[in-house]
């Protein structure tokens, strides 16, 4: 959960949360168990082909995109620690889906493009510029964020960094990177699965969330001066 914004607050509910073995506990890890498989897949395809200068540079943005999962793949596991609660209403299900239906489109479609020109050049910078951002933004927060809509006992709002532009800057950086990787795989089924998927999915993921963040004392007024995703957009 990712949200911004600076004065030290105690949300109104106190309590540990209670360790249950449900199903939307165990589907980060399936999926990202499953991300690992099918990026180390497609890396080990394109690495095959390395003396072609457009593969190499594929292989380079997968092993690019299965470092950056690592690097998330201890939010996942995190333990629990003392929070409050929030309803992500199976927003966590379809977000997570909807990247995983991205990724696979853009790796295992025929793409469009059969060079490496520069418009493949745009899209990779376009996924690192993206990536950083949401790590960046994720950095930021540190034991605040996590990928569960939550709040801890001690949260607070943080409205530097990143998140002097707007909101949910983690989400931003998500968005961008998926562009960037389906820029460079283009291929109808990737781009049908970024515009008809992950975009309606990060959407309703951040209503989900600020539905609990509004609680936080100083949000709304935090909220008021900053767009969500877009800085001047929305």
């Amino acid at each position: 959960m990712s949200p911004g914004a600076g004065t030290e607050t105690r949300p109104a509910a106190r309590g540990r949360s209670r360790s249950r073995s449900r199903p939307e506990s165990l589907f980060p890890p399936a999926l990202f168990t499953a991300g690992l498989i099918a990026l180390s897949w497609a890396l080990v395809r394109e690495g095959g082909h390395w003396s072609e200068p457009r593969h190499r540079a594929q292989s380079v943005l997968i092993g690019l995109y299965l470092l950056w999962t690592l690097l998330e793949l201890r939010i996942t596991f995190r333990a629990a620690p003392r929070v409050s609660g929030g309803d992500d209403r199976g927003t966590l299900r379809w977000y997570g889906a909807a990247r995983g239906a991205v990724v696979a489109a853009a790796l295992f479609a025929a793409p469009w493009w059969q060079g490496w020109g520069p418009g493949q050049w745009l899209g990779a910078s376009v996924f690192v510029a993206g990536a950083a951002l949401r790590l960046a933004a994720i950095r930021r927060l540190g034991r605040f964020y996590s990928h569960k809509v939550r709040t801890l006992d001690d949260h607070r709002v943080v409205c530097d960094g990143p998140y002097r532009v707007v909101r949910h800057p983690a989400y931003s950086g998500m968005v961008l990177a998926h562009a960037g990787f389906v820029g460079v795989f283009a291929n109808p089924l990737s781009v049908l699965a970024l515009l008809g998927l992950l975009l309606p999915a990060v959407v309703l993921r951040i209503r989900a969330e600020e539905r609990a963040l509004l609680d936080l004392s100083g949000y709304a007024e935090y909220a008021r001066h900053r767009k969500r995703l877009i800085p001047a957009v929305w």
